[in-house]
């Protein structure tokens, strides 16, 4: 459409309820100038205004790094007509396993086998990764072989998987090596960007993998007509099962992540609410609730507007108890606005 012909109106409207990037970015857009009228421009220099402008960025987008990653995840999930509620829980078993395993007192796994060092991080980041996969799988294994509804099997993974991690943790005191806390903690100038680059990252290769691989058109397949995806010859079952191991991973990165940024796990509140963040970014992004599309950009775009308003709710000194509220109504509402769906 032309839009210097007096259709500008028409052209957004039309952009703004069938593109739901377009309507996403133009979310984004407004409130980062929200944000950065509230953050106010009283400073000395256009310098100085911009050092702590770029300071506040860098520490929302690392504060959400992990939360983004497991986003990412949630997406494809979504996309396949799934869901899952124990991104949390897997968080916290994977946290307390590298802990376990890199542990430099008596208790520590490695160090009692005598490896320490890069060798120790190396190990414990394989077997983290491991793990997840292994708990992904069981997940799917649950949905895809025992036929029981994503809500129901990642529901009561969320209850297992947090409390016999809290079970067996009782007491047990860590002290994560200093090496360990690089991974997260690497500075590149006067900036820790490390994960802001994972995300990045990860972002780019599951982009990547939904636009240009056979697997990625297999899960708008499955999550668009099972049955009719069946008959075209996907293994639906083989397509859902790689998803949840594929989360799986995922979440055992940013548990990783946190372990590496703050040396520690509270496991009772850790993760936490996670899984109502990565949901909200995928469909805040586009991601249709009832599968088959998605957008890996859109969560990004997503994932940041979440970060924003957190940021947002912090400075304008919203109660602690009050700012789920507000953010569940805000999320409520940037979905309604966005129009995501077409109403016939």
């Amino acid at each position: 459409m032309d839009i210097r012909n007096g259709n500008f109106i028409i052209w957004f409207k039309q952009k703004w309820t069938n593109g739901p990037l377009f309507s996403t970015a133009i979310a984004l857009f407004i409130m980062i100038i929200v944000q950065t009228l509230v953050l106010g421009f009283d400073y000395d220099s256009f310098g100085e205004w911009f050092h702590s402008w770029l300071n506040n960025w860098i520490n929302i987008l690392r504060n959400n790094a992990g939360t983004g990653i497991v986003a990412l995840g949630m997406t494809f999930v979504i996309m396949t007509g799934g869901i899952d509620l124990a991104v949390g829980s897997t968080l916290v078993a994977t946290g307390a396993f590298s802990m376990i395993l890199l542990n430099t007192g008596s208790q520590g796994i490695l160090a009692g086998m005598g490896l320490t060092g890069t060798p120790a991080i190396i190990v414990t980041i394989f077997l983290v990764l491991l793990l997840g996969y292994l708990l992904g799988s069981l997940i799917g294994l649950s949905i895809t072989k025992g036929k029981v509804p994503p809500f129901i099997a990642t529901l009561g993974a969320m209850m297992i998987f947090r409390s016999v991690t809290q079970h067996f943790m009782q007491g047990y005191n860590t002290t994560i090596p200093m090496e360990f806390l690089q991974v997260a903690s690497f500075k590149m100038g006067n900036y820790m960007l490390m994960p802001i680059i994972y995300w990045a990252v990860i972002a780019y290769i599951l982009y990547y993998m939904s636009k240009r691989t056979t697997f990625g058109r297999q899960i708008i397949a499955v999550g668009s007509n099972e049955k009719a995806a069946r008959l075209s010859g996907v293994h639906v079952e083989k397509v859902k099962l790689r998803v949840y191991m594929l989360m799986g991973v995922l979440v055992s990165i940013a548990s990783i992540i946190q372990v590496s940024r703050i040396g520690s796990m509270d496991f009772s509140n850790a993760g936490r609410g996670m899984e109502m963040d990565a949901i909200a970014a995928a469909v805040v992004g586009g991601t249709s609730m009832s599968g088959g599309r998605g957008l890996i950009l859109g969560t990004v775009y997503g994932m940041l507007i979440i970060a924003v308003m957190n940021n947002l709710l912090n400075l304008f000194g919203v109660p602690p108890f009050l700012r789920e509220a507000f953010k569940g109504l805000i999320v409520i509402a940037a979905v309604l606005l966005q129009k995501k769906e077409k109403i016939s």
